[in-house]
């Protein structure tokens, strides 16, 4: 079971700061340490919307573009973290901020959730499958979703779980829930086990919510191999991150449990298969499926601790959709195509005038950044305002 403590953007473009969180993770047990590789450009238009930090209301935009470090800031963490023993991983969130960190050679590049349709992104991944690991995570995204940007990243490359000559597979897959501080309750922690049988390459889990233990274990139970929680030297700290990730005590309590189900697996061996040493639970999994003694023996002491009702919600039908908190965000938190600009009506668009973005508060939605290189070219019929998102009705038909 791999551990990443994501620090994403909680530095604030400190490098101190930064060091600093390195060394509470290593400390905490983490094996891979994780940032956010920020231009603001590349995320959302500046007229998204307004953010309530503690310092007031502040431009969404404004605050990433606060974010914004050079590329040596990241050499200088990843440095930092090898020194430390542990495995570097970042995200990127468009081409350019891609282009510079494959330039540095990270331990795997991470494609946070709202990414998973950002085809253009993707794309650009693909010609590093193979070379360097990715991790995808699935939050606010369907199982089309997750089997497309699959497709793109592995582009008819052999799926598996071998090494690669590295310390990671070349492709784990997280589930997810895209929402902050995300409802145990809905967590659907067996999508973890359907992932892996559909895909057929190793999952684990992504988790934002609260709790430090109970998602993760359950998420080990399912047969996850990673688990990532958002790591803080302080709760109270302005990172946009920061509430909803875990302090040092709650990380070392995260890695801890962890590692006793691993001594779980250990003792009674990590089969999945029917039969042998098995025991079912009919009321736990009553579609029939059976749970090794090891399964059972992890379930039976978070049930314990948590009671029957809680774990059982928590683990879900296994049915992969879009959780209920959720789907009010899916198309604004994920990615779609926005004016740069302003346009009246009889321009010709070209590849500047549009943008994959993600829509997030206050502005409309456009269409799925697949039909990038399709709008391209198209002349509009109406005017269109800078960061709204295009519609076909915008479009003259070619």
């Amino acid at each position: 079971m791999k551990v990443i403590a994501e620090i994403g953007t909680a530095h604030g473009g400190n490098i101190e700061k930064a060091r600093a969180l390195i060394d509470e993770a290593a400390s905490c047990g983490a094996d891979i340490i994780k940032f956010q590789w920020v231009y603001a450009d590349e995320i959302l238009h500046p007229d998204t919307g307004f953010v309530n930090l503690p310092g007031g209301s502040i431009r969404l935009y404004d605050r990433f573009k606060a974010l914004e470090v050079s590329p040596d800031f990241f050499r200088e963490c990843l440095e930092y973290t090898h020194q430390k023993g542990l495995l570097f991983a970042c995200s990127p969130f468009g081409l350019r901020s891609l282009e510079e960190l494959a330039s540095i050679k990270p331990d795997a590049i991470k494609i946070a959730s709202p990414e998973v349709n950002h085809i253009p992104l993707l794309r650009a991944c693909a010609s590093y499958y193979g070379k360097i690991p990715i991790i995808l995570s699935s939050g606010v995204s369907t199982l089309g979703d997750i089997e497309k940007a699959i497709s793109i990243l592995t582009d008819g490359k052999k799926l598996g779980k071998e090494e690669n000559g590295i310390v990671l597979p070349p492709l784990t897959l997280l589930h997810c829930i895209t929402f902050y501080p995300a409802p145990e309750d809905e967590y659907n922690v067996r999508c973890v086990d359907t992932l892996q049988k559909i895909f057929g390459i190793p999952s684990g889990i992504s988790d934002h919510s609260l709790d430090p233990v109970l998602v993760p274990v359950l998420a080990s139970a399912m047969g996850g191999s990673m688990v990532e929680k958002h790591i803080t030297l302080s709760k109270k700290t302005d990172g946009l991150d920061d509430p909803v990730a875990l302090e040092a005590d709650q990380f070392s309590q995260m890695v801890n449990a962890l590692r006793q189900t691993e001594a779980i697996f250990g003792r009674f061996g990590k089969d999945f298969a029917a039969g042998g040493n098995c025991i079912t639970n009919a009321r736990l999994l009553s579609d029939g499926t059976i749970l090794s003694t090891s399964q059972a023996e992890i379930i039976r002491q978070m049930e314990m601790q948590y009671g029957e009702e809680k774990v059982f919600r928590v683990l879900g039908t296994g049915v992969k959709k879009l959780a209920p908190i959720e789907i009010q965000n899916y198309g604004r938190t994920n990615r779609s195509l926005h004016y740069t600009s302003s346009f009246e009506k009889g321009h010709k668009i070209e590849s500047k005038d549009i943008a994959v973005l993600r829509t997030e508060k206050v502005l409309t939605p456009g269409i799925p950044p697949e039909f990038l290189d399709t709008v391209t070219g198209c002349v509009l019929q109406k005017d269109v305002t800078s960061g709204s998102g295009v519609e076909w009705e915008d479009l003259l038909q070619r």
